[in-house]
């Protein structure tokens, strides 16, 4: 449904993307990992037909997206980083005029809008202007708009980013659904556990690359490690670990170890009267953050979640 194909963007001289390729299956949630500025936003909107790529191709349901921007929109639904939404307008009002917009008719419009109210919780906000929505509610409504059409392809950029609780489980399930029924999705996030619950294809974009796309339970199985951090209380003291490989990130060190579990007595008495600097002790096991840091060498930092955006 989506593929890409040795994507470049520059910004003046910076590189924005560099050789970007990878695709998307019918029924896939693909998820979009990186750091902030690895160049996640640029490449959704070059996917939606917003901006061109200086080289490359990129195809949706086998259009150019290029070549023909215009036909690639209409099988796209998008939800950017930032809430668009006509503020004077009701919840209602708002789905109504986007449904209009992407060409459902008025009978096929009121029972989309029924759907989606129901499945991302805003039946009771219907008659409530957009501008009086609190921020989690912003979002979910923001999001049904994009699902309206029940695009071919889904552009999820960061859609959860400061939502609460409630609008992230909303959304995850209406984004498994939309899967479960053919739609393909690019999912981009800084949220680790929805990619697990998502059961996601994951690709890790650094600096404009990507560096690894697959399955998670094979990314694991491929560069997932095991290792013990600890976190003092400035600046690391110098010790000796003997054989274990360390190094050194901020305030924290970071032993590599195959039994973690084990090695931790070991470095606690090697640290001796140094461990009055310490501050935490984190084992860390095969997982998606320590694939994260095989790959580039840090931690994922995952966005928080705003509790108080309900």
């Amino acid at each position: 449904m989506l593929t890409a194909v040795d994507v470049t963007k520059h910004y003046g001289s910076r590189p924005a993307l560099t050789g970007v390729s990878f695709e998307v299956a019918a029924g896939e949630v693909f998820a979009l990992l990186g750091p902030n500025g690895a160049g996640k936003s640029t490449l959704v909107s070059i996917v939606a037909a917003l901006r061109p790529p200086d080289s490359g191709r990129v195809f949706v349901d086998g259009i150019d997206a290029v070549a023909d921007p215009s036909r690639v929109r209409r099988r796209i639904g998008l939800a950017s980083q930032e809430t668009a939404l006509y503020e004077v307008l009701t919840v209602r009002e708002n789905l109504a005029f986007f449904g209009e917009l992407v060409g459902l008719g008025r009978r096929s419009r009121a029972a989309r809008i029924d759907e989606l109210a129901a499945a991302l919780r805003l039946e009771p906000l219907l008659d409530r202007a957009a501008l009086q929505l609190s921020g989690g509610e912003r979002r979910r409504l923001h999001i049904a708009i994009a699902f309206l059409n029940r695009p071919l392809l889904l552009l999820l950029d960061e859609a959860t980013v400061g939502a609460d609780i409630e609008t992230r489980a909303a959304l995850l399930e209406v984004v498994r659904r939309a899967a479960g029924d053919g739609a393909a999705v690019l999912y981009s996030t800084h949220y680790l556990p929805e990619v697990e619950t998502l059961d996601a294809t994951v690709g890790i974009l650094v600096d404009g690359r990507m560096i690894a796309a697959a399955r998670v339970d094979d990314l694991v199985a491929a560069h997932g490690c095991c290792a013990v951090e600890l976190s003092f209380d400035g600046v690391p003291p110098a010790v000796d670990l003997g054989d274990l490989r360390a190094s050194v990130d901020g305030s924290v060190i970071r032993v590599d170890t195959p039994d973690p579990v084990r090695a931790v007595p070991l470095i606690i008495s090697r640290l001796g009267v140094l461990a009055g600097s310490l501050c935490g002790v984190e084992v860390l096991r095969p997982s998606l953050d320590s694939v994260f840091l095989t790959l580039t060498g840090r931690r994922f930092v995952s966005e928080s979640v705003d509790v108080s955006a309900a």
